[in-house]
């Protein structure tokens, strides 16, 4: 006796009536559980390359002042023997790891760059902080061209000479400030961008506000 079977499409209704009644919940389940341990992984990795990238550009700006320090001190003489200023710049760039094939490069640009010249420029910035840029160039122009460019940019303004000197104590260090200020968040802030961005640039040996700690 043969047995009559439903037509294939009774089967195929049959079929998606389970999927869509049990099967499409368990498996929209998985599928967001999958991208979220996808996008967890994926957003693991964009922190760690945010920080690398932060680090890396911290050790750079590092390595460049103390390449800065020690292209200064060998002006005084090549030979760390003779020389205390470079032996000190020498061994503080090597507790920093710093390589010695950029030790090497550093000495060498003493021989290359002219008479070198301190500066120290002094800047009014919002609610009256004071500001100090310390400068050790062989152009005075274009060192101060370039401070000028980026006082622009956040809105700073050149004092006259001795106008802000009062407010702070030469130290072996650089500047302490005698007289610290107090000031709104954005102050703060304008200050503190302007203070990152000028610390970057090779000449400046030091940047000193009146900004509280």
């Amino acid at each position: 006796m043969l047995l009559s079977l439903p037509p294939i499409e009774s089967w195929l209704n049959f079929i998606f009536y389970l999927y869509n009644n049990f099967g499409r919940g368990k498996l929209q389940k998985t599928c967001s559980s999958n991208t979220l341990n996808f996008m967890s992984g994926h957003n693991k990795w964009t922190q760690i390359k945010h920080k690398k990238a932060k680090v890396d550009q911290g050790k750079s700006k590092l390595f460049s002042k103390l390449a800065q320090n020690i292209s200064i001190a060998a002006k005084e003489g090549i030979d760390p023997k003779f020389n205390p200023s470079l032996r000190n710049a020498i061994d503080q760039a090597k507790h920093q790891n710093m390589p010695h094939a950029n030790i090497e490069r550093a000495i060498k640009r003493a021989s290359e760059i002219g008479p070198l010249e301190n500066l120290v420029i002094e800047v009014y910035g919002p609610e009256g902080v004071g500001v100090l840029i310390e400068v050790m160039t062989d152009s005075r122009n274009r060192s101060i061209a370039e401070i000028r460019a980026v006082l622009k940019k956040h809105g700073l303004k050149m004092a006259e000479p001795g106008s802000l000197m009062w407010a702070f104590e030469k130290s072996a260090e650089g500047y302490i400030v005698k007289f610290k200020n107090r000031v709104s968040s954005e102050a703060r802030a304008i200050v503190g961008a302007f203070l990152e961005e000028v610390e970057e640039r090779e000449d400046v040996v030091g940047a000193y506000s009146s900004l509280p700690e």
